[in-house]
């Protein structure tokens, strides 16, 4: 497996947030250079200023993966400001993100930028749809809930925003609107732009080590305001439609 020259910028950077993930990022670093393999790439993990050796774990592998980066956040942020630190660092002009728990495939990652680069320019974003989801019943009931109501409200047509498997095109992603929790809008907010997103039935997995960052409570009024927020946001859009000169 060849590094990325240095003076030569990938084609496709996967963007990695991570928290307390120790025990699963080694593997997973292995398995996304494994599913890359004879493509022009780069992994950058963004350590979220974990209270475990997290970072420690992923600089040991530096020297087997040579396509690997490590950034660290000097204060914890959140996983939507990690994606975004990882995705301004990104070299390359597609990104592949993907959850640091292990329990998104690495292994459908270069299909969805398959689909995305055939797409054309006007197809900004692909996510992933997790089929036989590896969660509790409180979990999956949670999500189809909230995924049902963020769809019949914001018409982003995805029935699974959040799975963290996603490819687009950084440029479009940079043009976005952040805000914390941006990761599960993203259909909405590329629609909003007037670009053009699509959809992939992807793997899912059990969670092998550590546990999850977040609680379905804390998640639904996070989700409240949020959704209010890119409701406000669609009805002050405005779309010229193209530019000329």
């Amino acid at each position: 497996m060849s590094p990325t020259p240095e003076n030569s910028a990938p084609d496709v950077s996967v963007v990695v947030p991570v928290f307390d993930e120790e025990g699963a990022a080694p593997g997973l670093a292995r398995e996304i250079a494994a599913a890359f393999a004879g493509r022009n790439f780069e992994i950058v993990f963004v350590d979220d200023r974990s209270r475990d050796g997290t970072r420690a774990a992923l600089e040991a592998l530096k020297p087997e993966i040579p396509q690997l980066r490590v950034l660290s956040h000097t204060a914890n942020a959140g996983q939507s400001r990690a994606i975004r630190t990882g995705v301004m660092a990104a070299r390359a002009p597609v990104v592949v993100t993907l959850d640091g728990d292990g329990q998104n495939d690495p292994a459908d990652g270069p299909a969805l930028v398959d689909m995305l680069v055939a797409g054309g320019p006007a197809l900004a974003l692909v996510g992933g749809e997790r089929v036989k989801r590896q969660d509790s019943q409180a979990k999956k009931l949670a999500s189809r809930i909230g995924n049902g109501v963020r769809k019949r409200l914001l018409k982003d047509t995805a029935n699974d925003t959040g799975c963290g498997l996603k490819a687009f095109r950084r440029e479009a992603f940079l043009r976005l609107p952040y805000f914390d929790h941006i990761h599960r809008y993203l259909p909405a907010l590329m629609l909003r732009e007037g670009y053009e997103v699509a959809f992939r039935p992807v793997n899912h997995r059990h969670r092998q080590t550590g546990q999850s960052k977040y609680t379905n409570l804390g998640r639904l009024w996070a989700s409240l305001s949020d959704l209010l927020g890119v409701m406000w946001l669609q009805s002050r859009a405005r779309n010229p439609g193209g530019v000329v000169e």
